[in-house]
């Protein structure tokens, strides 16, 4: 809904509205739900961006986009885009889902590692589902677009306003994030500890560096077949299928979390390198 409120408060039929091909569906939905002229550019193509708004009369110009892409957990060139947009006097829009809480010294999330904050021409949402652990979302940015949005904005306009329980547990949780860096240092290890001898498997696993690890089996059949012998070993990982991602590209999402132990990791580690595994993911059509 927050994800909706950004193109609809902001962007009217002489306006253009740019998007990254592999953004979320709630990103895609609200272009298309907005009366902005809506394309697309390929997966994190920086000079498509500069390009299609150089060329563009619109009247008002936006760049949306994932912070970390939910299905394949690499995270966009935002200094690039916040760089074209300045040039361009275009607003940037970066929905930090996956990274608010994660990345970033204080866990604030890709803008923080990047050394960026949601000010000027650009705006952060994130949401409080993730790694908060509650529900809900917000938009940061200057006051004018904050007060913007307080007015103009219909999904949070006509709807109940969260509950106070709901509130405090995300204030409790943000206070976590805020006072336990330790966490998102074991995370940070999970992550390397999963990866380094994944990779020397050969399983077709994606360039994340992020808790989203990826393994594109190819065909359904192939990425239901290993889930479900992971689930038989008491390891739970979903298969991501079309439509959720093209066909063709089906695969093991792996999400990690500071949650797990070193001897988690090193289970999953070891079911995926086993023989029955290494058939399935041969078995690619």
């Amino acid at each position: 809904m927050a994800n909706l409120s950004i193109p609809q408060s902001f962007l009217g039929r002489s306006d253009l509205l740019l998007e990254d091909r592999l953004n979320h569906a709630s990103l895609i939905d609200a272009g298309r739900c907005c009366e902005a002229k809506m394309k697309r550019y390929c997966h994190l193509d920086t000079d498509a961006v500069d390009s299609k708004i150089a060329g563009a009369s619109a009247r008002r110009k936006m760049v949306f986009t994932d912070g970390v892409f939910s299905m394949d957990g690499d995270q966009a060139p935002v200094a690039r885009l916040q760089e074209i947009c300045q040039r361009h006097q275009a607003l940037l829009v970066v929905d930090d889902a996956h990274g608010f809480g994660v990345l970033g010294p204080r866990g604030a999330g890709l803008l923080e590692q990047e050394g960026l904050r949601p000010t000027g021409n650009l705006l952060m949402i994130g949401t409080f589902g993730k790694a908060v652990g509650s529900f809900g979302a917000f938009v940061a940015g200057d006051q004018i677009y904050i007060e913007s949005l307080i007015q103009f904005a219909r999904t949070y306009i006509y709807t109940t306003a969260l509950p106070p329980s709901v509130v405090a547990a995300t204030r409790a949780a943000i206070a976590v994030i805020q006072s336990q860096p330790q966490l998102r240092e074991n995370l940070r290890r999970n992550v390397e500890r999963f990866r380094t001898p994944v990779v020397q498997t050969g399983l077709p696993l994606m360039d994340s560096q992020t808790p989203i690890q990826p393994i594109v089996l190819g065909s359904e059949t192939a990425a239901l077949q290993a889930s479900q012998f992971l689930k038989d070993n008491g390891i739970w990982v979903t298969a991501i299928r079309p439509p959720t991602v093209p066909v063709g590209s089906s695969r093991l999402r792996i999400t990690l979390s500071a949650a797990h132990s070193a001897d988690d990791i090193d289970r999953l580690v070891a079911i995926l390198g086993c023989e029955t595994m290494s058939r399935i993911a041969g078995e690619k059509q």
